[in-house]
Formats: structure tokens, C-alpha cells, sequence
């Protein structure tokens, strides 16, 4: 019997190359993921940087890496609606698992009426629930690569203690500005503001970009507000926000959620809403 688990243990091994096969959705999670895997993970990302992950359409040179994947990180974004079905058939063997489990998803819509039910998916914007997410990478990963598992789960310690100080930080430039808001093209940093009590302002919401009355008010509520930045992602339409920019004569700052730099992209993002927002 130990001899029929060698070879089965050597064929895998020989079959992933040395390394566990891992797909993600989005560039946060591979950044995670190789930070627990190390070099016991070869991790192929979905959505590269600059695309949408509510439309992106996989090329063919990803699908052959599904059909040889052991494993597939989902976390709720978009485009897994539709092809998680059409990966499963691809590759019935591969372990599908959603690490966004256990976090409490918010409404996406913000203010602006509308009945919109939609649930926010960019959960990884807050530390605690990135803390979720790591737990369950590293459970995934020592479910499909057993004979590791001390090794993912030291990685993960280390990982943690990274996101509490990150935390720590974020609440140290941030807690003097309870209460204060901060304008958005979208509103991907809802879980941002709401982990340190802050309000993102989105000019555009449900995918929609505001009317031209529409436009006129949110010139007024940043003028109210002394709102003294706006900020945008690369995936999304500059449009109005540079039309905010010229009207307001603030800055336009880019800053994406889907930055594979973790913790110095939220602290970028803190240190710039503590540099040009007032408290209220």
C-alpha cells in the first residue's frame, strides 16, 4: 500500500510539473495565494491588469490552463457567473472554491435611488476580510496538496500578522477622520469605508455615469463637502471625473483595487484621503 501511494503521489507530482496548479480570478488573490503557496503554487490569473473582471472574456491560452488546473480560487466577482459553468465542464476534476466565504457582502448601489440589489464584490478593499480570504486560501490549498500542509499553514501566520499591522496602520491615518467622505469614479471601496467609518461618493453607480443635472449636484456635494480629490481606477471610464477635476480644480488620483500590492495600495489610498480630506 505505501508503495501504491509513492507512485500515485509521484505520478501527481511529475503531472503538476513539481508545483500545485492554481487559477484565480483577479491579480489581489495571486498575490495571496503565492504569498501562502510560495513555490509550491503556479498561480494563473483570469483577469490580467487593466481589464474588467465584470466583462472580461478568457483567451484560449487560459482556458488550457483551466483544463490542466487542480484548483480554481473563485471570489464573486462578474464574470465567474458565467464561465465557472463552462470551466466545471472543462475540467470536471478541478476543485472549485470560494474564499469569499464567510464575509458578509454589502449592497453595491450607494445613494442616488434606484432599486438595485446588487451585492459588492470587492470585498479584499478591508483587512478583515482578507484575513477570510487567506484563512480559506490556505485551507484550499491544503486540501489539494496535503503532504504541505504545515507549510501553507506557517506561510499563513506570517501572512495574518502582515494584514493586522497593515490594519493597525490604516486605523492609526484614518481614525481622526471618522465620518469624512471621499469621491470615487466607482464605488469599488465600499468595504474600505465602511471598515474605517468613512463614505465613498461615487459618481458613477450601477455602471451608469450621471446625467448632466446629476453632474451639477455632485460638483455642489463636493463643494459642501470640500471634497480635494478624485479617485479612479484604471478599469473604469476618467471621463467625469476629469470633468470634476476641471470644475473643482482638485486632483485626479488612480488608484486601483486590483493592484497586486496589497497593503501599500490601501495605504496609498488612506495617506491620500488623510492628505486631502477634512474632517466634516
Amino acid at each position: 500500500m505505501k508503495k501504491i501511494l509513492f507512485f500515485l503521489t509521484l505520478f501527481v507530482t511529475l503531472m503538476w510539473g513539481g508545483k500545485l496548479p492554481v487559477i484565480v480570478s483577479i491579480i489581489p488573490e495571486k498575490t495571496f495565494v503565492e504569498a501562502i503557496g510560495g513555490d509550491r503554487v503556479d498561480v494563473t490569473v483570469m483577469v490580467p491588469p487593466g481589464s474588467s473582471p465584470h466583462t472580461y472574456e478568457p483567451k484560449p491560452s487560459q482556458m488550457k490552463a483551466v483544463a490542466k488546473a487542480k484548483l480554481y480560487l473563485a471570489v464573486g466577482v462578474e464574470f465567474e457567473e458565467i464561465w465557472l459553468p463552462r470551466f466545471r465542464d472543462l475540467n470536471p476534476a478541478m476543485q472549485i472554491v470560494d474564499i469569499s466565504e464567510g464575509i458578509t457582502r454589502r449592497p453595491m448601489r450607494e445613494k442616488r435611488t434606484a432599486k438595485s440589489h446588487a451585492l459588492d464584490p470587492h470585498v479584499w478593499t478591508a483587512p478583515a476580510n482578507v484575513a477570510i480570504w487567506v484563512r480559506n486560501i490556505t485551507r484550499a490549498l491544503q486540501a489539494a496538496d496535503p503532504a504541505h500542509r504545515d507549510f501553507y499553514a506557517a506561510n499563513e501566520k506570517k501572512v495574518q500578522a502582515m494584514i493586522a499591522q497593515t490594519d493597525a496602520k490604516l486605523h492609526a491615518l484614518l481614525d481622526p477622520l471618522r465620518g469624512a467622505k471621499f469621491m470615487v469614479q466607482h464605488p469599488s471601496w465600499g468595504y474600505f469605508a465602511d471598515a474605517y467609518g468613512l463614505e465613498q461618493l461615487p459618481i458613477q453607480i450601477a455602471g451608469k455615469s450621471p446625467k448632466p443635472r446629476e453632474l451639477v449636484a455632485l460638483v455642489r456635494l463636493a463643494q459642501r463637502e470640500k471634497i480635494r480629490a478624485v479617485f479612479v481606477q484604471p478599469e473604469a471610464s476618467d471621463l467625469f471625473a476629469k470633468i470634476l477635476g476641471r470644475e473643482l480644480h482638485i486632483p485626479v488620483v488612480r488608484i486601483s483595487p486590483m493592484a497586486p500590492d496589497w497593503a501599500d495600495n490601501l495605504l496609498r489610498l488612506a495617506r491620500a484621503i488623510a492628505g486631502t480630506t477634512e474632517r466634516p
